[in-house]
C-alpha cells in the first residue's frame, strides 16, 4: 500500500515510518526541514519538504505521491502555546483535505485528542459529545478539533484517532520535556506549561495517557479499521494525585502540593472500542510506562 504521512518527523511520525516500512508499505513523508528529509531517507521513506499552509503545494505533493491512504499527523507544539496547534488543525487540515479530495485519495487517518469531550462522570466513549460550549481557551482547542474531525469525515473512508496524553521519547511527558521543566521550575503552578497538565494544582482531575509507540501502532492498525472516531488511550485513566508523583519520580523531579478538586471535563477516556478492533497497547498503564523508553 502507498501511504503518505503528513507530519512524518514528529514524535509519532518518527515511530510510525519504520513500522509501515517493516509491514511492506511504500511511504512518502512530509517534513518542514532538511534534517527531516535526511531522517526520512535514512528510515527508507521518500521525504518531501512541505509548507502545509501553502494550499497549492499541498495539492501538488499529494497528487505526486498518489497514495492509497494519507495519515494526518501534523502538529505545531514547538512554542508550547496552543495557537500554533489550533491553526494547523484548522488551516493545515483544510488544505490537506482539499488536496486529498482533488487527488481522489480514498482514506484519511487523522490524529485527534481524547480530552475534548464534554463534562461528565466516568471515562468518555466515542459517542460522548465534544465540549463545544466550553469557554476559551478550552473552547478554541475544541473548535479546532471539531474542524479537524469534520474535515477528515469528508473523505469516503476516515479514522480519527483520539489519542490520550502522549508520553515517551519526543513528547512533553518525558525526562527533559515540558512537564519535567514545569516540575523543576521555582513555581510549577505558575509556569505557562502547567495548563497543559491540568494546572497541577487540583488532584482529582482524571486523565488518560498513551505511550508514543502505542500511538504509532494504532495508526498502522487503523489502515484496516472502519470509518469513525476511536479513543486510543491506555487501560488506566487516573487522577492527577496518582499519576503526577509517578511521573515526577520517573524523571527525578519534585511533586507539587495538590488540593482537592477537578475541572468537570477532566474525566479520561475509554479504550474498549480500540481493543475490540484488535489494538493492544504495549504499555497498558502509565504506572510502568513512564519509566520506559
Amino acid at each position: 500500500m502507498k501511504v503518505m504521512i503528513a507530519g512524518a518527523t514528529g514524535a509519532i511520525g518518527r515511530r510510525l515510518v519504520p513500522l509501515l516500512i517493516e509491514a511492506g508499505h511504500q511511504v512518502t513523508g512530509t517534513t518542514r526541514s532538511d534534517a527531516g528529509l535526511e531522517q526520512l531517507r535514512a528510515a527508507g521513506a521518500h521525504g518531501v519538504r512541505l509548507d502545509v499552509y501553502d494550499a497549492d503545494a499541498v495539492k501538488a505533493t499529494v497528487a505526486a505521491a498518489a497514495p492509497d491512504v494519507i495519515m494526518h499527523q501534523l502538529t505545531d507544539l514547538s512554542s508550547g502555546a496552543p495557537g500554533g496547534n489550533g491553526r494547523i488543525r484548522r488551516i493545515g487540515t483544510r488544505n490537506l483535505v482539499d488536496a486529498v479530495r482533488q487527488a481522489a485519495v480514498p482514506k484519511m487517518i487523522a490524529q485527534s485528542i481524547a480530552w475534548a469531550y464534554e463534562a461528565g462522570v466516568g471515562p468518555a466513549v466515542e459517542t460522548t459529545p465534544l465540549d463545544e460550549s466550553a469557554p476559551d481557551p478550552r473552547g478554541t482547542t475544541v473548535s479546532a478539533i471539531r474542524a479537524l474531525e469534520d474535515g477528515a469525515a469528508e473523505l469516503p473512508e476516515y479514522v480519527v484517532l483520539r489519542y490520550g496524553l502522549l508520553y515517551g521519547p519526543g513528547t512533553w511527558l518525558r525526562r527533559g520535556g515540558l512537564a519535567d521543566d514545569v516540575l523543576r521550575s521555582e513555581r510549577p503552578t505558575e509556569h505557562p506549561g502547567a495548563a497543559f497538565f491540568g494546572g497541577l494544582t487540583e488532584g482529582d482531575g482524571v486523565f488518560s495517557f498513551l505511550h508514543v509507540d502505542d500511538a504509532a501502532r494504532a495508526a498502522v492498525d487503523a489502515l484496516s479499521w472502519p470509518s469513525g472516531a476511536v479513543n486510543v488511550v491506555d487501560d488506566e485513566p487516573a487522577p492527577t494525585r496518582e499519576w503526577l508523583p509517578v511521573f515526577a519520580a520517573s524523571v527525578g523531579a519534585p511533586t507539587p502540593a495538590l488540593v482537592s478538586g477537578r475541572r468537570s471535563w477532566e474525566r479520561g477516556a475509554d479504550n474498549a472500542l480500540a481493543r475490540s478492533l484488535g489494538w493492544t497497547p504495549l504499555h497498558p498503564s502509565w504506572r510502568t510506562g513512564f519509566s520506559a523508553e
